[in-house]
């Protein structure tokens, strides 16, 4: 009577196959058929690109290695604060200083950071509460640009123990003038 368990055996091996060979086969087909391409055309860059032209402090700011950016996505949330995010969040606190502005709103930095810790290729996006491209006040928003911009507040991202490039961004939600709150 020892047929039975070989049967159970033999039955469990073949079910194993054919799993593993489903499971193999879809993943090809999602990775050779099943993407939605993307329509290069309308959309020629990758989340998180930055135009080096329109960028500013440029000027001397260089990707590491061989320029790879990590973190494209969503930002570096987590890994890209020195310390921390509270103690960005106090720095920031501590050195602005609300000049009689009276703009409400967004002002979103999106930015690179290098392998050596320093902030680079700043894109700045300025929007009123309802979400509409707006113009802040100009002296304000060089001041948020001076405090984001100091190198001070950015770690080094390390990935297989050797320092990368990354993509990061800081929104400043503004109310008369003074920060309400820094996201993410």
């Amino acid at each position: 009577m020892n047929w039975k368990k070989t049967i159970k055996i033999a039955a469990l091996v073949i079910g194993f196959l054919v799993l593993a060979f489903i499971g193999f086969s879809g993943y090809v087909y999602y990775n050779f058929y099943g993407k939605f391409k993307a329509d290069e055309s309308r959309y020629p860059y990758y989340i998180g690109y930055i135009d080096q032209e329109t960028a500013l402090l440029n000027d001397n700011f260089e990707l590491c290695g061989n320029r790879t950016i990590y973190k494209t996505h969503h930002g570096a949330p987590f890994d890209a604060y020195q310390n921390n995010k509270r103690t960005f969040t106090e720095s920031v606190h501590k050195t602005y200083k609300n000049e009689g502005y009276t703009d409400s709103g967004y002002v979103n930095f999106r930015f690179l950071v290098n392998c050596e810790g320093n902030p680079g290729w700043f894109e700045i996006i300025e929007i009123n509460e309802n979400y509409e491209e707006v113009s802040h006040t100009k002296q304000m928003v060089a001041q948020l640009l001076k405090i984001t911009s100091d190198p001070s507040h950015w770690a080094i991202y390390t990935a297989d123990k050797m320092p990368k490039n990354y993509y990061h961004y800081v929104s400043y939600k503004i109310e008369n003038g003074e920060i309400i709150e820094i996201l993410p």
